[in-house]
């Protein structure tokens, strides 16, 4: 039987990719997000035609309680999960100090906080099978820093450096931890840049046009199905923009 497969951010966009990529080939698969019932219903309505088992959860990523009531309910009708994919994240373009502190706090709840969780809860049955693989969703601006976004840049370098040091961790235990640093994707968090700054990025972008996110989800999937030896990387896809 084929690994439950746990993706956080799930109802659109990259995570709802991934998620589907994975049912496609027959996985179980667990689907989070913070809001939108309705959105998450729809997701769950589109994975249910591949024929797998498919559990849906309106939960909040960053909340450390909110994931093990739903890590329990996932082990107690399906089994544990054997590979979780971080994608839960959130943005906002504009200055540092024209933000209010409580957003900012809500940036790195979502983004990182919640990759931390969701490994916590993850990493002890996966120790114990000595097996299991934990994707982390990230951005190329946890590589080089984006100015008007320096707390989404901050929690996506803070979960490139809890990929690098996690996967030295859990290495002896035959757990794979890695990230993908995506560049520009045509997704929803896209949507408040105008068609003129969308075509001034576009020729930014040596690939000359933004990635999709089913390219992200198959690029997910074969570093889930890849060599054991790849651990602890940060890989970048960005169309050769960074």
């Amino acid at each position: 039987m084929k690994e439950v497969v746990m993706v956080t951010g799930a109802s659109r966009g990259i995570g709802y990719a991934v998620a589907e990529r994975f049912a496609k080939e027959g996985y179980p698969i667990v689907i989070t997000c913070s809001k939108g019932e309705e959105e998450l219903e729809i997701a769950k309505k589109r994975l249910d035609q591949y024929g797998g088992r498919v559990l849906q959860f309106l939960a909040d990523a960053g909340n450390y309680q909110q994931m093990k009531h739903v890590l329990c309910e996932v082990e107690h009708r399906l089994g544990e999960v054997g590979i979780l994919v971080n994608n839960a994240g959130i943005s906002w373009i504009g200055l540092f100090q024209d933000m209010e502190c409580e957003l900012y706090e809500q940036i790195v709840r979502t983004n990182l906080l919640s990759v931390m969780h969701c490994s916590h809860l993850v990493i002890p049955g996966m120790i114990r099978r000595k097996a299991g693989k934990i994707i982390n969703i990230s951005s190329v601006w946890g590589n080089v820093g984006a100015s008007c976004e320096a707390v989404y840049s901050a929690t996506k370098s803070g979960i490139n450096g809890f990929t690098k040091a996690l996967g030295k961790e859990l290495a002896p235990s035959s757990i794979q931890v890695n990230a993908l640093a995506c560049g520009v994707i045509d997704t929803r968090m896209n949507s408040c840049l105008t068609e003129e700054e969308k075509e001034q990025l576009v020729e930014e972008i040596p690939a000359r046009r933004f990635g999709q996110v089913e390219e992200v989800a198959d690029f997910v999937y074969q570093i889930v199905i890849g060599p054991a030896y790849l651990n602890g990387q940060v890989i970048t896809l960005d169309g050769g923009w960074s």
